[in-house]
């Protein structure tokens, strides 16, 4: 995923001439080309586990269960994922042919929203399942009364209207042209001076859009959704731990939570963190040969890391705490349907009040 005008990552020729007898030469071709062999072969695995991992999870949500809150949630989430892994084969071309873009402007344009639309989606609909699994524990019967399909199915439009809002001026930026060093290829990049000339005019507005629109995608696409994301099981842990009744039931709930957050922070942390480090280096005057040597390794990589997040949800939600040795002989889809079903018990509201304790805990079992 290209971010900014100028990849660093991209300049993967052993030298190049500026006319005047000068040759630059590439330090880090060699690493570069290893970089872009490592990085193809995560894509072709995200392509290949995303696209079937979340393909089965939406035809058993949107097809073969009744609909539900949990089935609307998870049904989100595997479209944003299922979009962003399909079209992974342009990215893998794109690499494969020495980043020379063969599919046209408007292609660049969707590719690279299409990305944004995953990282703002997919997270935010992690943060609402986060959210609404925090009010199923601490308010459960509130939760029971107000849950429906409907307005799950409002908040998650809402989700893709806000992630579609954050994700327009990736269309707007991005743009094709001639590669400097060879005009027969063509770059797909962030073009963010809006012109066909680039010079020190439009220097300062190209730097305070790319900045802009860095810590845009840092702040609402990683800090929020994560702060709210570790504050929500914060606080079902410390509910739980208040709860003995609860508590001696929660091994399989901790399990899930601690999965949730870690896969989480160990897919995305990385890569905001050289999105800070790729900012800095980029709008600093003078040359920092180390730091362009961290950027040329961390950014693929870290880059193919939060791809494969895309491919790991499907695992992450639906087959964390689940127990293989009563599953094993089911099918894929069995097991996927029994994932995502909800208690009974979710569909009324326990009126005896003996009973409120084994309501929450089929509430909080069905939610976690």
């Amino acid at each position: 995923m290209e971010m900014n005008t100028t990849p660093t990552y991209h300049l993967n020729t052993t030298g190049v001439s500026d006319g005047n007898g000068f040759e630059y030469i590439d330090p880090y071709s060699g690493l570069r080309r290893s970089l872009k062999i490592m990085t193809l072969i995560i894509y072709c695995l995200a392509f290949v586990l995303g696209v079937l991992g979340n393909g089965a999870v939406i035809w058993v949500t949107g097809f073969k269960m009744k609909k539900t809150v949990n089935t609307v949630w998870f049904l989100n989430l595997a479209v944003a994922d299922f979009l962003f892994t399909a079209c992974l084969p342009m990215s893998v071309t794109y690499l494969a042919l020495d980043f020379h873009w063969p599919f046209g402007k408007f292609m660049c344009k969707l590719n690279t929203t299409l990305t944004s639309l995953n990282i703002y989606a997919s997270v935010y609909i992690l943060m609402v399942i986060s959210v609404a699994r925090c009010v199923a524990v601490v308010w459960p019967v509130w939760a029971r009364n107000h849950r429906s399909v409907r307005k799950a199915s409002c908040v998650s439009l809402g989700v893709w209207v806000l992630a579609l809002i954050l994700s327009s001026p990736y269309f707007v930026f991005r743009d094709t042209a001639p590669a400097f060093r060879n005009e027969e290829v063509i770059n797909c990049f962030n073009n963010y001076a809006l012109s066909d000339v680039y010079d020190e005019s439009v220097y300062e507005l190209v730097i305070f859009r790319f900045k802009a629109m860095t810590i845009t995608r840092i702040v609402l696409g990683f800090v929020v959704p994560f702060t709210v994301i570790v504050s929500c099981y914060a606080v079902i842990i410390h509910r739980l731990r208040r709860n003995h009744t609860l508590a001696s039931q929660s091994g399989r709930t901790f399990k899930i939570i601690a999965a949730i957050i870690i896969t989480f922070f160990l897919c995305w942390a990385p890569f905001h963190i050289f999105s800070v480090i790729e900012l800095v280096h980029q709008i600093t005057s003078f040359a920092n040969l180390s730091l362009d040597y961290v950027i040329t390794i961390g950014i693929p990589i870290t880059t193919s890391l939060a791809f494969i997040n895309s491919c790991l949800n499907p695992l992450l939600y639906v087959f964390v705490g689940q127990d293989f040795r009563d599953k094993v002989r089911k099918s894929f889809l069995n097991m996927l349907e029994a994932a995502f079903q909800e208690e009974e018990s979710d569909s009324h509201t326990d009126t005896n009040t003996g009973n409120t304790s084994q309501s929450q805990m089929k509430s909080l079992e069905s939610e976690l």
